[in-house]
């Protein structure tokens, strides 16, 4: 099996990426998508999204608001996405971090380095990926444990985070425009792919198993 059949398959079976967005994350390209990738670390969406709310209610959804106010300030606003002390520390230090290096999110989206990201306290690699895809439109595919759940459903297993990524973005961009229909960029292309691995996720795993309905659709692919 090769990355583009999977990402076919997922297309095929209808499971859907781009209805409220183009790129699948809410409110894609833009610096909310930095503040979601913090918030939604071990919680569901619905969590993030009201702790979302909060901040965007207040009119703290910005990144010179976030770089300056003091991280109890945050942990009351954003305590819906759980772990809230923890998040708000990660959150401040990110926005501090990113408003005195480069200013603006504008200039952050151009000039940020993956390596730079990384080096941010509470930036793992699928965060990290995350902002780049989502919020940087960078040609950077996402891992989540969905991904790595259906691949070993495959049989796949990888030695690493990096590992599972580069078999993921090795994809032939033909086959899946045409699979489309239209042309679409390396970041949609990646950007949607993450977004259908995990609607399938949400729809078809029960614990670690993909249910009877999801192992279906992969039926082509054994």
């Amino acid at each position: 099996m090769r990355s583009e059949e999977l990402l076919i398959t997922l297309l095929n079976a209808g499971i859907k990426a781009d209805l409220q967005d183009e790129l699948w994350w809410p409110n894609s390209r833009s610096f909310e998508v930095i503040v979601g990738a913090i918030l939604v670390q071990n919680t569901a969406w619905k969590n993030a999204q009201k702790a979302l709310d909060n901040l965007k209610n207040s009119g703290n959804l910005t990144l010179e608001r976030l770089a300056n106010l003091d991280t109890a300030s945050i942990a009351i606003m954003i305590k819906p996405s759980g772990f809230y002390n923890t998040k708000a520390k990660r959150l401040s230090a990110l926005c501090k971090a990113i408003y005195e290096e480069f200013g603006s999110f504008e200039s952050f989206k151009q000039n940020v380095s993956r390596e730079w990201l990384l080096d941010i306290r509470g930036i793992g690699a699928e965060t990290c990926d995350a902002i780049l895809c989502y919020a940087c439109e960078r040609e950077v595919m996402c891992v989540d444990s969905y991904a790595l759940r259906i691949l070993a459903h495959f049989g796949y297993e990888f030695q690493s985070y990096e590992e599972a990524r580069e078999w993921l973005e090795d994809i032939d961009t033909s086959a899946v425009c045409k699979a489309y229909g239209k042309e679409l960029s390396l970041n949609q292309i990646f950007a949607r792919y993450h977004g259908k691995i995990v609607e399938f996720g949400k729809a078809h795993f029960k614990g670690k198993k993909i249910d009877e309905a999801g192992a279906k659709l992969f039926d082509t692919l054994r």
